[in-house]
């Protein structure tokens, strides 16, 4: 009887020791395989370059976690510092966003912070949907008046919660100069992060940026020093340290490249963008992993062809694409364009973008014809 009992047992105890060895593996395997490791996107950009627009289209994507500029709040309490010596703040605190977790801003915002204190928090679909809201669905296009109008309540902790339930984290960021400082998140094990540099023509940036001088204010003392962005010279200061950034962050990305840069660094013009917007979304989309829906396709095409003008900072609504890429030919006077085309002569010749001679060349040339000839 004891016998047949202990028989009984070990029996009972091969099953098991099968069960487990056999099952829980596989168990395993498919949660693994159901739930594979977070695309980290960066759209690395300048401020005045269609960031904030490039940066919707990955927004309004369903299986993004998207923030604009979250190193604004580095650079706001921070600000007596130099862009250089801010990289590594703004770093360590784009690794964290990237990594959901949160607990970076305690060092930059109020303890008693809500979500609606983040920056641009309401121009993230992510934040506007659940979990971190539940007043619209995850799969809707969502406006950023719509959001900050019933989203703002939700406490801050939404944040995280909300990131981790995504399987892409893109972030829109106009505070790195130097694309060496980023190689630390290349090779990070715990990121797979592709970087998307978004250029716009010097000229357009240099307009828009007249038109939004006094939002811009404390960067540009950040970017160049506040002795600098005084006088006539000042605007010319700052887009030559911009135009010089795009020229070392391009030659970086793509002509001495590391093999951890293999396939993880893309280069978008502005004006490409505008001028074939279907075409362009589907390629980001392709880089980073993400499928291009029908809903997508079309928000796309909409708001590329509206009628506003895009003449607020950070306005993201519908516009006329194409004319707001070219308003620096009617509004800016030609001795303004010669100074810029001078300090930025090497970044435009690097990134395809065709010098404009005389008045008159400004006023009637193409739009095809302001790219150079070897321009992609």
């Amino acid at each position: 009887m004891v016998k047949s009992r202990r028989m009984q047992v070990l029996l009972i105890l091969v099953v098991l020791s099968f069960l487990l060895i056999h099952f829980l593996p596989c168990s395993n395997n498919a949660y693994m395989e159901e739930k594979p490791s977070p695309v980290h996107i960066l759209i690395l950009s300048s401020w005045r370059s269609g960031s904030s627009f490039t940066g919707q289209i990955f927004s309004q994507h369903p299986s993004v976690f998207y923030l604009m500029e979250p190193a604004w709040h580095v650079w706001v309490a921070m600000y007596q510092n130099s862009a250089k010596v801010l990289h590594m703040a703004v770093r360590d605190l784009v690794r964290s966003v990237f990594l959901c977790d949160m607990s970076v801003f305690d060092a930059y915002m109020s303890s008693q912070k809500k979500k609606s204190d983040l920056f641009q928090w309401e121009t993230s679909r992510a934040l506007c949907s659940p979990p971190a809201c539940d007043s619209f669905s995850r799969s809707d296009i969502i406006t950023a008046g719509n959001c900050k109008t019933i989203c703002g309540k939700y406490p801050f902790s939404k944040v995280e919660e909300a990131c981790k339930t995504y399987s892409h984290v893109a972030i829109k960021e106009v505070r790195f100069f130097d694309l060496k400082v980023l190689y630390p998140l290349l090779t990070d094990p715990s990121l797979n992060l592709k970087i998307i540099h978004l250029v716009r023509d010097p000229r357009a940036v240099f307009r828009s940026r007249e038109n939004t001088m006094a939002d811009l204010k404390r960067d540009n003392n950040i970017v160049v020093g506040s002795q600098k962005t005084k006088g006539e010279m000042g605007p010319y200061n700052t887009m030559q340290v911009i135009c010089k950034s795009h020229v070392e962050i391009y030659k970086a990305g793509s002509q001495a490249t590391p093999s951890f840069l293999k396939d993880r660094y893309l280069l978008v013009r502005y004006e490409d963008i505008v001028r074939d917007p279907l075409a362009r979304a589907a390629q980001m989309y392709r880089f980073a992993q993400l499928h291009f829906t029908p809903e997508l396709q079309k928000w796309v095409h909409n708001i590329t062809h509206g009628k506003g003008h895009g003449a607020q900072a950070f306005d993201i609504g519908s516009r006329d694409a194409v004319r707001v890429s070219q308003a620096w030919r009617k509004t800016l006077p030609f001795q303004k364009i010669e100074k810029v085309q001078n300090i930025c002569k090497d970044a435009m010749d690097l990134l395809g973008y065709r010098l404009v001679q005389s008045e008159e060349e400004q006023k009637n040339m193409s739009l095809d014809l302001l790219f150079a000839q070897n321009s992609s």
